[in-house]
């Protein structure tokens, strides 16, 4: 469990130390990161991220500090997932088609025809920001607005043309 080093707690330090002496359940590390996030200026630093009811101004330290806002906002739709199990797996011996994506339940769900790692990493980190319209919606911000006016003119030709280029 994360240690509380406030005086901004509705548990007091002392339940607290007490409470933090037991095992950490299996949900702890995903507990500690679901957020949501919030990106707060932070004087002569940039922009802080804070989990919901924390700030500067309540005594919390960030979690992290960029020097640019969309950086901010960046880590605020991504860490959320740094907590779960992935969802996607790649297998590591190949069959005569490839290795093998799973889901975390077995099920294959794709085949990749190299060992690519990087590639499942990547996709499991963009399935924790779909899994999470809060996610989502901080990486659109932190997209930018010509970034999302593209998006937009793609988006409206895929609806009205599916499978268009």
């Amino acid at each position: 469990m994360r240690s509380s080093r406030h005086s901004s707690n509705a548990f007091s330090r002392a339940f607290l130390k007490r409470f933090e002496e037991r095992d950490e359940p299996p949900t702890g590390p995903e507990a500690d990161v679901a957020g949501p996030w919030f990106v707060e200026p932070i004087p002569g630093l940039g922009f802080g991220l804070f989990r919901a009811g924390e700030s500067l101004t309540r005594g919390f330290r960030p979690a992290a500090v960029f020097p640019d806002r969309w950086l901010a906002q960046l880590a605020a739709a991504v860490l959320p997932g740094t907590g779960r199990d992935p969802l996607l797996r790649l297998n590591k011996d190949a069959d005569p088609e490839g290795y093998g994506v799973t889901l975390d339940d077995g099920a294959l769900v794709g085949r990749c025809e190299l060992f690519d790692e990087a590639l499942i990493d990547a996709m499991n980190n963009a399935v924790a920001v779909l899994r999470s319209p809060w996610s989502l919606a901080c990486l659109l911000e932190a997209a930018g607005p010509l970034a999302l006016e593209r998006c937009g003119a793609l988006l409206e030709r895929w609806i009205a043309e599916p499978f268009a280029g």
